[in-house]
């Protein structure tokens, strides 16, 4: 597996679902250059808050802010998919969505989780497939999409379109 070498936009004017779309096309260019035959994935996981884009924290006390922000609340989790073969000239972008509900402050130690995951390495601070039920109450819709990539619409994706 090859890995882009790109520096992952942050800031500017970008909408939650531009940032991730853009950052996702960024990685499949840098990656399909050098293997342009190959069918290459670029993907980007944000978690957005009323319009307010979490994306990786720098630090433990940002990751302990924006999980102290997201809980009791619902926010979405946007993952940009880029699939492309620069050979065929195929490209294909979307954007999946998941709707994710976090229990009351009162109800989490988030000294305990983040003592028990690695925050640092995942938009908006937190860690659905470690989760085990801690912060999050409930998700609407793709739950792999939480993890990190919206894996059922992707196979669909490439079956339907670089088969």
């Amino acid at each position: 597996m090859e890995t882009a070498r790109t520096e992952e936009l942050t800031g500017g004017d970008w909408t939650a679902r531009e940032l991730c779309l853009l950052n996702a096309e960024q990685k499949a260019v840098d990656v399909a250059s050098r293997f342009p035959d190959s069918v290459v994935l670029g993907a980007d996981t944000v978690v957005s808050l009323e319009g307010r884009i979490f994306g990786k924290p720098t630090d433990l006390d940002q990751a302990r802010d924006m999980l102290e922000r997201l809980c009791g609340r619902i926010h979405e989790v946007l993952t940009g998919v880029c699939l492309m073969q620069k050979s065929e000239r195929k490209l294909l972008r979307f954007v999946e969505s998941t709707q994710v509900k976090f229990r009351s402050r009162q109800t989490v130690d988030l000294e305990q989780y983040l003592l028990s995951i690695d925050p640092l390495d995942k938009a908006g601070g937190y860690a659905a497939q470690e989760d085990q039920g801690r912060l999050i109450e409930c998700i609407e819709g793709s739950l792999s999409n939480v993890i990190g990539l919206p894996v059922e619409r992707v196979l669909t994706a490439l079956k339907e379109h670089f088969s």
